[in-house]
């Protein structure tokens, strides 16, 4: 699998833009950052085709370039977990209205669930449902390439913030110990934010998870 990251907007979040391989033009896209100009440029530049988005959550740092991205690939399928799926159209509830520049963006094509498997540009990705941050988060597993990316539920040496609206930090642990540090050690974590780390050196050094 190709993988390019792309760090977008003022959150600096990571959006991931996958192939199956370095010639493939279809791609699947992970979360779009609040702004996603640079990304429709990348994709543009390197004529790729996004036939799916997939949401590791609700908040307005992931979701912000949905609409963007629609404009300009309206066949894109955008995906996110059911139970986060109303945080696209509450500016309340997606924390856009809490950082003063409240939006909404138009529903999802596809609601995931637990043990679900996005098959899209010849990637397979299987959902691992893991509340805590927010109530539908999610991380996307390839068993296959061995790597996972978590959204905002686990990070290099620590774990995402549970003081926003529906968020628990026990919850989160609990969804980390049981659906991520199962996982084999060499698994590669692409988190949301900042660099990518291993489940082996979480379980080791993430005093979250001690």
């Amino acid at each position: 699998m190709k993988i390019n990251r792309l760090v977008l907007g003022a959150y600096q979040t990571n959006s991931y833009v996958l192939r199956a391989s370095e010639a493939a033009a279809a791609c699947l896209i992970v979360d779009t950052g609040l702004e996603a100009g640079d990304l429709v440029d990348f994709l543009g530049e390197h004529e790729l085709d996004p036939v799916g988005l997939i949401l590791t959550h609700g908040h307005a740092d992931h979701i912000g370039g949905i609409d963007a991205l629609r404009e300009n690939f309206a066949d894109m399928k955008v995906c996110i977990h059911r139970i986060d799926a109303p945080m696209l159209s509450e500016a309340e509830r997606n924390l856009s209205a809490l950082a003063g520049a409240p939006f909404t963006t138009t529903a999802a094509d596809l609601l995931l669930e637990e043990g679900d498997k996005v098959h899209e540009a010849e990637i397979w990705l299987q959902v691992l449902h893991t509340p805590g941050h927010t109530p539908g988060g999610i991380c996307l597993y390839s068993k296959d390439e061995g790597i996972v990316f978590v959204g905002d539920t686990l990070f290099a040496d620590s774990v995402g913030r549970t003081d926003f609206p529906g968020g628990s930090m026990a919850q989160l642990v609990e969804s980390i110990r049981q659906k991520l540090l199962v996982l084999p050690d060499e698994t590669v974590v692409y988190p949301g934010h900042g660099p990518a780390t291993t489940l082996g050196q979480e379980r080791a050094h993430n005093q979250f998870l001690r």
